[in-house]
């Protein structure tokens, strides 16, 4: 008979309840399992108890700092502790709300301090020169057309890749808007530019595969749905090939698409909008790449300074 009150049953309890009630990404749902699994165990261990309600409500600040200091030493950064330490809270929320739990000790626990790295955009003339590069990776027409295409999207219309390989052939063609759905199920409207139109119309005029409506747009070299890590090498052997560094990622497609929309002047809820970012604070890191940009320019104008 299973014990509905262990603490792994409760876990994928409260899993369940995400992924059916809040739409969840999978991704989120498998995170948040091995987080919350990893700090079961070593509670556990621990406490010397076996993982149950009753172990969950003894925890006390002592323990959760144990907790911290276990992860650090076994190479957590901080930045993933606080991805943790923010999937317990969570965790413990529901606890406290179905399962009567104290969550004090748990809740009141500080989130370690981590530098959030800035974003790493291309220049304007690197990344029209990365998508010339690109056209030339392949014997195979088409799929320079195609991978082209792709990073097009993700530079001239801010898309994140995986976003790019779910649009579909009853999406097309392109119309000057397009309605994305992002991360968390999360939908919003982008201006489809006349150049990513072109790109992928070219594409799918060139593609040698058939399209029903509900098919991926961009296909693979034998016909299935384009895996995104092709796109990443393609990436990386164009930006080899012209000397940028490993920062130029389809990512930073995307991160180039914010900055120099900000350089030309968009307002940051704007560009939040766009990005489908789920605050505000998330695009103002782009503030910090144009500072930094303006920095850069004033020491070398500046030595002394």
């Amino acid at each position: 008979m299973t014990n509905l009150s262990g603490g792994f049953d409760l876990l994928e309890r409260w899993l369940a309840g995400l992924s059916a009630i809040g739409g969840m990404a999978e991704k989120t749902i498998d995170a948040y399992r091995h987080d919350v699994t990893n700090y079961l165990h070593f509670m556990s261990e621990h406490l010397g108890a076996r993982s149950s309600k009753t172990m969950l409500a003894k925890v006390d600040i002592k323990d959760m700092r144990s907790w911290m200091a276990h992860s650090r030493r076994s190479g957590l950064s901080p930045r993933s502790l606080a991805r943790a330490l923010s999937a317990i809270k969570t965790f413990y929320r529901w606890l406290g709300e179905t399962q009567n739990i104290p969550t004090t000790a748990v809740l009141a626990t500080r989130s370690p301090k981590f530098e959030t790295p800035l974003p790493r955009p291309v220049s304007k003339s690197a990344a029209v020169n990365l998508i010339h590069q690109i056209d030339l990776q392949s014997t195979d027409t088409w799929i320079n057309a195609r991978n082209v295409a792709v990073v097009t999207l993700l530079y001239g219309c801010g898309l994140r890749i995986s976003e790019a390989l779910s649009l579909r052939f009853k999406d097309t063609p392109l119309s000057e808007v397009l309605k994305i759905t992002g991360k968390g199920g999360k939908e919003r409207i982008i201006p489809i530019l006349p150049t990513a139109q072109l790109a992928v119309s070219n594409y799918l005029h060139s593609c040698p595969y058939p399209f029903t409506p509900n098919n991926f747009i961009f296909r693979g070299a034998r016909g299935g749905p384009l895996n995104q890590r092709i796109i990443q090498k393609v990436m990386e052997q164009a930006r080899m090939q012209l000397g940028l560094p490993s920062t130029a990622s389809p990512h930073s497609m995307r991160h180039s698409f914010a900055t120099h929309l900000l350089e030309a002047g968009g307002d940051l809820r704007t560009i939040q909008e766009l990005l489908g970012h789920a605050s505000l604070s998330s695009t103002q890191a782009y503030t910090a790449v144009d500072q930094a940009r303006l920095m850069e320019v004033y020491k070398k104008a500046h030595p002394k300074a």
